[in-house]
């Protein structure tokens, strides 16, 4: 008789346990907040502006608007891939402010901390496509272990420039705890001057297995511009980074101020889902993002600490601003959440971490 009322007792507590993680779950679910999600911009005329001034630029959130207005479905497929994004972060922990919780971006300076994901460290193979019209562009292996090096240390938090930090952003800054493995490069011999943004290279030369590889195509874009990505979500056989020849790697064919790499850096972050850091607007536009200020444009140059505006100091150091090399050296800890949430199971970027 004893044996039976345990077993009862036991099948009680049982099903109670899961009734109440079912309601956890569904409260969970209740309180993830969309409301901020957005996707066009006006970066079409933006960056557009931003040229006429002969200042450098990324194309990123232009190609997403170009993409938007070709796939009706890509609306709703991004915001699958943020609402997941932001239930798994919620579901494994609970850092301070928005950018890691339930809803989405803040105002910035809020506390966020890096959740226990489950997932370790992270590894993406990398296939470089090297596309040259001539000798220059046609880059050294060493120039392209150049940019994997730095890659790693950027991501790793093995940069040595990370000691500039401003106190006001130490609890900020972090290991993503993802690395990158040079799988293979491809060479390709071809005329066309310049590229463009229009994805002509990738099809010219398609993806190698996008599910299970980062690709990044080493070209000469034109216009200043200095690389492009495609969000997490964006078409199979375009998936990828585009760089300018000149501002990948430290060494070789390199052009300065934008000779240090992290041009590839700021490029790999969109790929893992993470926007500008001034939101691609104003002071009412963010990043998705609480531990990183709002801001209302972005930063050139090597801006002087501290650089006020939307009612705080912008993070002007961050590898999603527009600032020189030598002056951006950090992700933030929100931002770490944010990319690594792609490789939950069932996340969009799963099949690429080894």
């Amino acid at each position: 008789m004893k044996k039976i009322i345990f077993s009862a007792l036991a099948l009680t507590l049982f099903f109670t346990s899961c009734n109440e993680d079912k309601s956890d779950e569904l409260q969970q679910e209740a309180n993830i907040d969309m409301s901020d999600f957005y996707l066009y911009t006006d970066a079409d005329v933006d960056e557009s502006l931003r040229m006429a001034e002969g200042k450098p630029v990324c194309h990123t959130m232009v190609n997403l608007n170009r993409l938007l207005n070709e796939d009706k479905g890509l609306e709703k497929t991004m915001y699958d891939i943020e609402y997941q994004s932001r239930s798994f972060i919620a579901a494994k922990g609970k850092p301070g402010g928005n950018g890691g919780g339930p809803g989405g971006g803040g105002s910035g300076g809020d506390d966020v901390l890096p959740i226990d994901d489950g997932l370790g460290v992270l590894n993406i193979p990398v296939y470089v496509h090297v596309v040259y019209s001539n000798s220059a562009q046609n880059i050294s292996d060493n120039q392209i272990a150049s940019q994997i090096t730095v890659l790693n240390e950027d991501f790793r938090l093995a940069n040595s420039d990370a000691s500039q930090l401003p106190a006001e952003f130490s609890n900020d800054i972090t290991d993503t705890e993802i690395e990158f493995t040079l799988a293979g490069t491809f060479r390709h011999a071809n005329s066309t001057g310049s590229w463009g943004t229009n994805d002509a290279v990738k099809y010219a030369y398609p993806p190698v297995t996008p599910e299970t590889h980062l690709n990044i195509w080493v070209c000469n874009i034109g216009g200043g511009i200095l690389g492009y990505a495609q969000f997490p979500g964006g078409p199979a056989n375009t998936d990828g980074v585009v760089v300018g020849a000149q501002y990948f790697g430290t060494t070789g064919y390199v052009s300065a101020p934008f000779d240090g790499g992290r041009t590839t850096t700021h490029e790999v972050g969109h790929y893992l889902n993470l926007r500008h850091i001034w939101g691609d607007g104003r002071c009412n536009r963010d990043d998705f993002v609480a531990d990183t200020p709002k801001s209302d444009a972005p930063n050139y140059g090597c801006p002087s600490y501290p650089t006020y505006n939307c009612k705080s100091n912008d993070m002007t150091m961050n590898y999603m601003d527009y600032v020189d090399d030598a002056c951006m050296y950090m992700f933030s800890d929100g931002q770490r959440n944010r990319m690594r949430a792609l490789f939950a199971p069932g996340g969009v970027r799963e099949g690429l971490a080894n």
